[in-house]
């Protein structure tokens, strides 16, 4: 079986929901990394030298391959990476090897088979 990694970088009131999001979309789990700090194309703002940032989450999602194109996609379209700037970004890697799921194996091999 082949499996991708989607990390997910996102505000911190959003991630519940797109935990939820992307588990319905067919992601068995997450590994949730909160206080990451990110910039985009505009600086971030100050007030006497403090910083106004958004706490910001990073989702860490190891996918059957077959399901993470959808999972991406379900967290792009909740999320609105493309419509909102500054709401987050989604990308996909491809994983050479895992470990550590062998117990979501049964239950990844069904949905897969389910989505083909």
């Amino acid at each position: 079986m082949r499996f991708k990694l989607i990390v997910a970088f996102v505000e911190d009131m959003q991630s519940a929901d797109l935990i939820q999001v992307a588990r319905e979309a067919g992601a068995t789990g997450v590994t949730l990394i909160n206080n990451a700090r990110g910039e985009g194309l505009e600086p971030k703002k100050t007030f006497f030298g403090l910083n106004l940032d958004i706490q910001r989450d990073v989702l860490l999602f190891v996918v059957e391959e077959h399901l993470a194109r959808n999972v991406l996609e379900s967290l792009a379209a909740r999320g609105e990476f493309d419509e909102t700037p500054g709401t987050g970004i989604a990308l996909q890697l491809d994983v050479e090897d895992v470990v550590g799921v062998a117990h979501q194996i049964e239950s990844l091999t069904s949905r897969a088979e389910d989505q083909l």
